[in-house]
């Protein structure tokens, strides 16, 4: 799978990406840039169907990226893969907002649908 670097090393993106998947499952939105939107979105699309698949495996994969943090997997397997049963993918929406003041990134808002 390609993906964006981000401008950080490995361990940072990777953590980084976690905590952006982890804040949009939690909160239902998260403003960001529009790149780290575009790639926050594969990885909150993968969770919700690893919910969906409802495995043992697929539960600790959720947990594996996500640092282990049982309230976001718990919200994940019993809420949102019900909500989204039906739904054949496509569970986030990116809305592009005005640039960011200090350095004029673009800034988007990715939602739950």
């Amino acid at each position: 799978m390609s993906y964006r670097k981000l401008g950080v090393d490995n361990k940072h993106r990777r953590s980084m990406l976690a905590n952006l998947v982890k804040d949009v499952i939690m909160n239902g939105k998260v403003i960001t840039t529009e790149t780290r939107a575009k790639e926050v979105r594969k990885f909150v699309d993968k969770m919700i169907t690893y919910g969906k698949d409802g495995s043992l495996v697929s539960r600790r994969n959720a947990l594996a990226f996500l640092h282990n943090d049982n309230e976001v997997v718990k919200k994940i397997f019993d809420e949102l893969a019900v909500k989204y049963a039906t739904r054949n993918g496509g569970y986030t929406r990116i809305l592009k907002l005005d640039e960011r003041r200090g350095d004029n990134a673009l800034l988007a808002v990715i939602e739950l649908v």
